[in-house]
Protein backbone atom coordinates (compact mmCIF):
# COMPACT_ATOMS: atom_id res chain seq x y z
CA UNK A 1 0.00 0.00 0.00
CA UNK A 2 1.17 3.58 -0.92
CA UNK A 3 0.03 6.69 0.68
CA UNK A 4 -0.22 10.34 -0.29
CA UNK A 5 0.13 13.01 2.32
CA UNK A 6 -0.72 16.47 1.26
CA UNK A 7 -1.68 19.87 2.96
CA UNK A 8 -2.83 23.34 2.37
CA UNK A 9 -2.97 26.75 4.77
CA UNK A 10 -6.49 28.73 5.27
CA UNK A 11 -6.33 32.11 4.58
CA UNK A 12 -7.31 34.97 6.57
CA UNK A 13 -6.97 38.94 6.63
CA UNK A 14 -8.45 39.52 2.90
CA UNK A 15 -7.52 43.08 2.46
CA UNK A 16 -9.27 43.93 -0.88
CA UNK A 17 -11.96 40.67 -0.81
CA UNK A 18 -14.90 41.17 -2.76
CA UNK A 19 -12.89 42.91 -5.96
CA UNK A 20 -11.57 39.06 -7.03
CA UNK A 21 -15.10 38.20 -8.39
CA UNK A 22 -16.84 38.10 -11.62
CA UNK A 23 -19.27 40.93 -10.40
CA UNK A 24 -16.15 43.18 -9.80
CA UNK A 25 -14.19 42.79 -12.82
CA UNK A 26 -11.15 43.56 -11.69
CA UNK A 27 -9.69 43.40 -8.37
CA UNK A 28 -6.61 43.61 -5.97
CA UNK A 29 -6.36 41.13 -2.76
CA UNK A 30 -3.79 41.42 -0.13
CA UNK A 31 -4.06 37.81 2.26
CA UNK A 32 -2.28 35.90 5.06
CA UNK A 33 -2.15 32.70 4.22
CA UNK A 34 -2.17 30.28 7.92
CA UNK A 35 -1.60 27.01 9.82
CA UNK A 36 -3.67 24.46 10.82
CA UNK A 37 -4.99 23.93 7.59
CA UNK A 38 -6.21 21.36 5.23
CA UNK A 39 -4.26 17.52 5.51
CA UNK A 40 -5.43 15.27 3.11
CA UNK A 41 -4.15 11.38 3.54
CA UNK A 42 -4.72 9.23 -0.23
CA UNK A 43 -4.29 5.49 1.01
CA UNK A 44 -3.79 3.67 -2.73
CA UNK A 45 -4.69 0.21 -3.03
CA UNK A 46 -5.18 -2.23 -6.15
CA UNK A 47 -8.06 -2.49 -7.53
CA UNK A 48 -8.70 -6.75 -8.29
CA UNK A 49 -12.31 -6.16 -8.23
CA UNK A 50 -12.37 -3.90 -11.06
CA UNK A 51 -14.63 -1.85 -8.85
CA UNK A 52 -16.17 1.49 -11.06
CA UNK A 53 -17.17 2.74 -7.25
CA UNK A 54 -13.32 2.55 -6.06
CA UNK A 55 -13.00 5.79 -4.38
CA UNK A 56 -13.81 6.41 -1.04
CA UNK A 57 -13.85 9.60 0.86
CA UNK A 58 -13.84 10.34 4.53
CA UNK A 59 -14.52 13.95 5.97
CA UNK A 60 -13.31 13.26 9.18
CA UNK A 61 -14.57 16.49 11.17
CA UNK A 62 -18.06 16.18 9.78
CA UNK A 63 -18.20 12.42 10.38
CA UNK A 64 -19.00 11.91 6.49
CA UNK A 65 -18.31 9.66 3.93
CA UNK A 66 -19.19 9.26 0.48
CA UNK A 67 -18.50 5.81 -2.31
CA UNK A 68 -17.83 6.76 -5.79
CA UNK A 69 -17.33 6.22 -9.12
CA UNK A 70 -14.73 9.45 -9.67
CA UNK A 71 -15.68 9.08 -13.40
CA UNK A 72 -19.55 9.83 -12.97
CA UNK A 73 -19.78 11.77 -9.36
CA UNK A 74 -22.91 12.46 -8.65
CA UNK A 75 -22.27 15.58 -5.93
CA UNK A 76 -24.79 15.27 -3.48
CA UNK A 77 -22.36 14.47 -0.75
CA UNK A 78 -18.85 16.24 0.08
CA UNK A 79 -19.59 18.06 -3.45
CA UNK A 80 -15.81 19.95 -3.53
CA UNK A 81 -14.36 16.55 -2.64
CA UNK A 82 -16.09 14.46 -5.15
CA UNK A 83 -15.77 18.24 -8.13
CA UNK A 84 -12.03 17.30 -7.22
CA UNK A 85 -11.94 13.64 -7.61
CA UNK A 86 -13.89 14.12 -10.97
CA UNK A 87 -11.13 16.79 -12.36
CA UNK A 88 -8.03 14.62 -12.38
CA UNK A 89 -8.30 10.91 -14.07
CA UNK A 90 -8.37 7.99 -11.75
CA UNK A 91 -6.28 4.95 -13.19
CA UNK A 92 -9.06 2.01 -12.80
CA UNK A 93 -6.32 0.00 -11.62
CA UNK A 94 -6.60 1.70 -8.04
CA UNK A 95 -8.66 2.25 -5.50
CA UNK A 96 -8.35 4.78 -2.88
CA UNK A 97 -9.15 5.78 0.68
CA UNK A 98 -9.20 9.41 1.21
CA UNK A 99 -9.37 11.01 4.23
CA UNK A 100 -9.90 14.96 4.61
CA UNK A 101 -9.20 16.66 7.85
CA UNK A 102 -8.75 20.15 9.65
CA UNK A 103 -9.07 21.79 12.80
CA UNK A 104 -10.63 25.11 11.61
CA UNK A 105 -14.22 24.84 11.49
CA UNK A 106 -15.43 24.51 8.00
CA UNK A 107 -17.70 27.34 6.58
CA UNK A 108 -15.43 29.93 8.93
CA UNK A 109 -14.88 32.35 5.90
CA UNK A 110 -11.37 31.28 5.45
CA UNK A 111 -11.48 29.49 2.61
CA UNK A 112 -11.51 26.33 4.17
CA UNK A 113 -13.35 24.53 0.47
CA UNK A 114 -11.01 26.17 -1.53
CA UNK A 115 -7.79 24.87 1.00
CA UNK A 116 -9.15 21.53 0.78
CA UNK A 117 -9.85 21.34 -2.88
CA UNK A 118 -6.44 22.68 -3.63
CA UNK A 119 -4.91 19.73 -0.94
CA UNK A 120 -6.72 17.67 -2.59
CA UNK A 121 -5.54 17.99 -6.39
CA UNK A 122 -2.13 18.22 -5.39
CA UNK A 123 -2.40 14.81 -3.80
CA UNK A 124 -4.26 13.52 -6.67
CA UNK A 125 -1.73 14.73 -9.04
CA UNK A 126 1.36 12.86 -6.81
CA UNK A 127 -0.29 9.57 -7.96
CA UNK A 128 -0.55 10.39 -11.70
CA UNK A 129 2.98 11.32 -11.46
CA UNK A 130 2.62 14.61 -12.59
CA UNK A 131 4.27 17.93 -10.77
CA UNK A 132 2.19 20.34 -9.05
CA UNK A 133 2.54 24.27 -10.44
CA UNK A 134 1.13 26.14 -7.86
CA UNK A 135 -0.92 28.33 -10.66
CA UNK A 136 -2.31 25.71 -12.15
CA UNK A 137 -3.43 24.29 -9.17
CA UNK A 138 -5.19 27.21 -7.98
CA UNK A 139 -6.72 27.68 -11.72
CA UNK A 140 -8.21 24.08 -11.19
CA UNK A 141 -9.69 24.40 -7.71
CA UNK A 142 -11.23 27.37 -8.83
CA UNK A 143 -12.95 25.26 -11.97
CA UNK A 144 -14.29 22.83 -9.32
CA UNK A 145 -15.78 25.38 -7.75
CA UNK A 146 -17.65 27.38 -10.56
CA UNK A 147 -17.37 25.19 -13.61
CA UNK A 148 -18.26 21.87 -12.02
CA UNK A 149 -20.42 22.75 -9.44
CA UNK A 150 -21.84 26.44 -10.44
CA UNK A 151 -21.17 28.03 -7.32
CA UNK A 152 -19.42 31.65 -6.98
CA UNK A 153 -16.49 31.75 -5.86
CA UNK A 154 -13.59 34.67 -6.12
CA UNK A 155 -9.81 33.49 -6.83
CA UNK A 156 -8.25 34.48 -4.17
CA UNK A 157 -8.80 31.47 -1.73
CA UNK A 158 -7.37 29.74 -4.09
CA UNK A 159 -4.44 31.61 -4.84
CA UNK A 160 -2.98 31.07 -0.99
CA UNK A 161 -3.65 27.63 -0.21
CA UNK A 162 -1.67 27.21 -3.41
CA UNK A 163 0.97 29.88 -3.19
CA UNK A 164 1.18 30.27 1.13
CA UNK A 165 3.09 33.30 2.72
CA UNK A 166 1.72 36.62 1.87
CA UNK A 167 0.40 37.00 -1.58
CA UNK A 168 -0.46 40.38 -3.20
CA UNK A 169 -3.09 39.17 -5.70
CA UNK A 170 -3.76 41.65 -8.95
CA UNK A 171 -7.06 40.40 -11.44
CA UNK A 172 -6.62 42.42 -14.49
CA UNK A 173 -9.91 40.53 -15.53
CA UNK A 174 -11.74 37.35 -13.78
CA UNK A 175 -9.99 35.03 -13.52
CA UNK A 176 -6.52 35.77 -14.76
CA UNK A 177 -4.49 36.61 -11.75
CA UNK A 178 -0.75 37.88 -11.32
CA UNK A 179 0.37 36.76 -7.66
CA UNK A 180 3.87 38.41 -5.92
CA UNK A 181 3.97 37.05 -2.54
CA UNK A 182 5.68 39.48 0.15
CA UNK A 183 8.79 38.58 1.84
CA UNK A 184 8.77 41.23 4.77
CA UNK A 185 11.42 41.83 7.44
CA UNK A 186 12.03 38.95 9.72
CA UNK A 187 11.56 41.25 13.38
CA UNK A 188 7.90 42.42 10.95
CA UNK A 189 6.85 39.39 11.12
CA UNK A 190 7.50 37.96 14.34
CA UNK A 191 5.40 40.69 14.97
CA UNK A 192 2.77 40.31 12.48
CA UNK A 193 2.84 36.51 13.67
CA UNK A 194 2.53 37.27 17.29
CA UNK A 195 -0.26 40.12 16.97
CA UNK A 196 -2.59 37.96 14.26
CA UNK A 197 -5.89 36.98 16.62
CA UNK A 198 -8.17 34.34 13.98
CA UNK A 199 -11.82 34.70 16.29
CA UNK A 200 -14.48 32.47 15.37
CA UNK A 201 -17.86 33.78 15.09
CA UNK A 202 -19.80 30.90 17.07
CA UNK A 203 -21.58 29.39 13.95
CA UNK A 204 -20.86 28.74 10.41
CA UNK A 205 -20.96 30.89 7.46
CA UNK A 206 -23.87 30.67 5.07
CA UNK A 207 -23.40 33.00 1.84
CA UNK A 208 -27.40 33.39 1.76
CA UNK A 209 -29.41 35.98 -0.56
CA UNK A 210 -27.70 38.54 1.04
CA UNK A 211 -24.74 37.72 -0.87
CA UNK A 212 -26.75 37.97 -3.76
CA UNK A 213 -28.41 41.09 -2.96
CA UNK A 214 -25.07 43.29 -2.73
CA UNK A 215 -24.37 41.32 -5.97
CA UNK A 216 -27.21 42.83 -7.75
CA UNK A 217 -26.34 46.43 -6.24
CA UNK A 218 -22.53 46.27 -7.47
CA UNK A 219 -23.63 45.21 -11.00
CA UNK A 220 -25.67 48.14 -11.35
CA UNK A 221 -21.78 50.40 -10.65
CA UNK A 222 -23.61 53.16 -9.30
CA UNK A 223 -22.99 54.54 -5.02
CA UNK A 224 -21.77 51.18 -3.99
CA UNK A 225 -19.71 50.05 -6.59
CA UNK A 226 -17.22 53.20 -5.05
CA UNK A 227 -16.55 50.98 -2.21
CA UNK A 228 -15.21 48.14 -3.99
CA UNK A 229 -12.93 50.89 -5.78
CA UNK A 230 -12.11 51.70 -2.32
CA UNK A 231 -11.31 48.14 -1.99
CA UNK A 232 -9.03 47.86 -4.55
CA UNK A 233 -7.04 50.82 -3.18
CA UNK A 234 -7.21 49.07 0.29
CA UNK A 235 -5.27 46.37 -0.83
CA UNK A 236 -2.56 48.73 -1.99
CA UNK A 237 -2.30 50.83 1.27
CA UNK A 238 -1.79 47.10 3.05
CA UNK A 239 0.93 45.96 0.58
CA UNK A 240 2.81 49.59 1.08
CA UNK A 241 2.62 48.94 4.71
CA UNK A 242 3.70 46.17 5.52
CA UNK A 243 6.70 46.21 3.18
CA UNK A 244 7.42 49.51 5.24
CA UNK A 245 7.37 47.70 8.32
CA UNK A 246 4.59 49.88 9.31
CA UNK A 247 2.19 47.40 11.43
CA UNK A 248 0.59 50.32 13.02
CA UNK A 249 -0.59 51.30 9.43
CA UNK A 250 -1.65 47.45 8.08
CA UNK A 251 -4.17 47.89 10.99
CA UNK A 252 -5.44 50.62 10.39
CA UNK A 253 -6.08 49.56 6.57
CA UNK A 254 -7.76 46.43 8.23
CA UNK A 255 -10.20 48.31 10.12
CA UNK A 256 -10.88 51.08 6.62
CA UNK A 257 -11.92 47.89 4.99
CA UNK A 258 -14.06 46.51 7.80
CA UNK A 259 -16.25 49.65 7.64
CA UNK A 260 -16.16 49.21 3.29
CA UNK A 261 -17.55 46.12 3.80
CA UNK A 262 -20.16 47.50 6.16
CA UNK A 263 -21.09 50.25 3.48
CA UNK A 264 -21.55 47.24 1.19
CA UNK A 265 -24.12 46.18 3.20
CA UNK A 266 -24.63 47.12 6.99
CA UNK A 267 -25.63 43.07 7.98
CA UNK A 268 -22.17 42.45 6.71
CA UNK A 269 -20.53 42.69 9.62
CA UNK A 270 -22.70 40.68 12.43
CA UNK A 271 -23.60 41.13 15.83
CA UNK A 272 -21.00 38.81 16.91
CA UNK A 273 -18.24 40.69 15.09
CA UNK A 274 -19.23 43.97 16.64
CA UNK A 275 -18.93 42.29 20.14
CA UNK A 276 -15.38 40.88 19.40
CA UNK A 277 -14.58 44.45 17.59
CA UNK A 278 -15.88 46.56 21.01
CA UNK A 279 -13.51 44.22 23.35
CA UNK A 280 -10.63 44.49 20.33
CA UNK A 281 -11.16 48.52 20.78
CA UNK A 282 -11.20 47.97 24.41
CA UNK A 283 -7.62 46.51 24.74
CA UNK A 284 -6.23 49.00 22.42
CA UNK A 285 -5.99 46.59 19.09
CA UNK A 286 -4.93 47.93 16.12
CA UNK A 287 -6.78 46.58 13.31
CA UNK A 288 -10.13 44.20 13.05
CA UNK A 289 -11.43 42.84 9.93
CA UNK A 290 -14.02 40.15 9.15
CA UNK A 291 -12.83 37.38 7.18
CA UNK A 292 -14.36 37.43 3.69
CA UNK A 293 -17.08 38.51 2.32
CA UNK A 294 -18.67 38.84 6.12
CA UNK A 295 -22.21 38.53 6.67
CA UNK A 296 -23.56 36.17 9.74
CA UNK A 297 -21.32 33.55 11.21
CA UNK A 298 -18.14 32.68 10.35
CA UNK A 299 -14.82 34.91 11.54
CA UNK A 300 -12.96 37.87 12.06
CA UNK A 301 -8.92 38.78 12.02
CA UNK A 302 -7.50 40.79 15.07
CA UNK A 303 -4.31 42.50 15.20
CA UNK A 304 -4.02 42.93 18.48
CA UNK A 305 -1.95 45.38 20.45
CA UNK A 306 2.21 45.51 20.55
CA UNK A 307 1.71 44.81 24.37
CA UNK A 308 1.41 41.01 24.92
CA UNK A 309 -0.12 42.01 28.28
CA UNK A 310 -3.39 43.54 26.67
CA UNK A 311 -3.54 40.47 24.01
CA UNK A 312 -3.61 38.58 26.41
CA UNK A 313 -6.46 40.20 28.25
CA UNK A 314 -8.46 40.62 25.28
CA UNK A 315 -8.76 37.03 24.24
CA UNK A 316 -9.46 36.24 27.39
CA UNK A 317 -12.34 38.32 27.75
CA UNK A 318 -13.08 37.34 24.43
CA UNK A 319 -13.22 33.61 25.12
CA UNK A 320 -16.08 34.56 28.03
CA UNK A 321 -18.56 36.26 25.78
CA UNK A 322 -19.94 33.11 24.76
CA UNK A 323 -22.46 31.90 21.76
CA UNK A 324 -19.56 29.73 20.73
CA UNK A 325 -16.93 32.58 20.14
CA UNK A 326 -13.50 31.89 20.78
CA UNK A 327 -9.88 31.74 19.59
CA UNK A 328 -8.70 29.65 17.06
CA UNK A 329 -4.84 29.73 17.08
CA UNK A 330 -2.84 30.54 13.89
CA UNK A 331 -0.17 31.06 12.23
CA UNK A 332 2.02 32.28 9.75
CA UNK A 333 1.89 29.93 6.75
CA UNK A 334 5.49 30.13 4.46
CA UNK A 335 5.00 27.59 2.10
CA UNK A 336 1.39 27.12 0.72
CA UNK A 337 0.48 22.82 -1.18
CA UNK A 338 3.00 20.70 0.36
CA UNK A 339 2.84 17.17 -1.08
CA UNK A 340 4.45 13.75 -0.27
CA UNK A 341 4.43 10.25 -0.40
CA UNK A 342 5.24 7.45 1.96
Amino acid sequence: MKIIYSSAPVRINDIGGWTDTWFAGKGKVLNLAVNPGIKVKIKIYENRERSKKRVTIYAEDLKESVVIDPDKPDYGSLPILQGAVSLLPVPSECRLDIYVSSSIPAASSVGTSASVCVALLGGLKRLSEQRFIPEEIAVAAHQVETEKLGLQSGIQDQIAAAYGGICFIYMPKYPEARVKKLYIDKSVKQRLNAGINLIYLGKSHSSSSLHETVINALGREGKQFEQVKKLRSLAEAAKTSLENGDLQAYGKVMIRNNECQRALHPELICEEADAVISLAEKYRAEGWKVNGAGGRGGSITLLGSPDAGERCKMLGEINTLGRGIRQIPVSLADSGLSVFCK
